[in-house]
């Protein structure tokens, strides 16, 4: 068995990312749309408004987290948002997400960032375990708001 590596994704990655990300967002209770999760990773990539690290293993991408640029105003520093995080139900517990986590990290140390953010859903205990593990640490401070337009 192969090593498993982290990398930024590319064009050729777009028909397998396309499809974790749909299962991403099936994760999320949104109904299957692989052309619309098509489109959105292949302007993400087009736009370079997003950074996405896909974890592969022999030919197959068995994960990816996508991280959006931003900023802390009260740090008045670049940070990024860890958005999106999926491993593939098939390679999931053999350590792909600390993979990508760890790979974040570094690629935000390397891009000067002064930190990363998540969120995620309150009943997604695995994820948390996952975060809390790696040193991630749930904010006591803040409560965050959200409005669709």
């Amino acid at each position: 068995m192969s090593m498993l590596s982290v990398r930024m994704a590319t064009p050729s990655d777009l028909k397998s990312l396309s499809e974790l990300f749909d299962g991403y967002r099936r994760f999320y209770l949104q109904p299957s749309d692989i052309e619309r999760a098509r489109d959105f990773i292949s302007e993400r990539m087009a736009r370079n408004d997003s950074c996405i690290l896909v974890a592969q293993q022999n030919d197959e991408l068995l994960g990816f987290c996508q991280l959006y640029p931003s900023f802390s105003s009260t740090q008045t520093s670049r940070i990024a948002i860890l958005n999106d995080l999926y491993v593939a139900e098939s390679a999931r517990t053999q350590g792909v997400g600390r993979a990508l986590m760890r790979a974040a990290e570094d690629l935000g140390r390397n891009l000067g960032l002064s930190g990363l953010e998540l969120a995620t859903a309150i009943s997604n205990a695995t994820a948390q375990d996952l975060y809390e593990k790696q040193g991630w640490q749930r904010d006591q401070e803040f409560y965050y708001y959200s409005k669709k337009i």
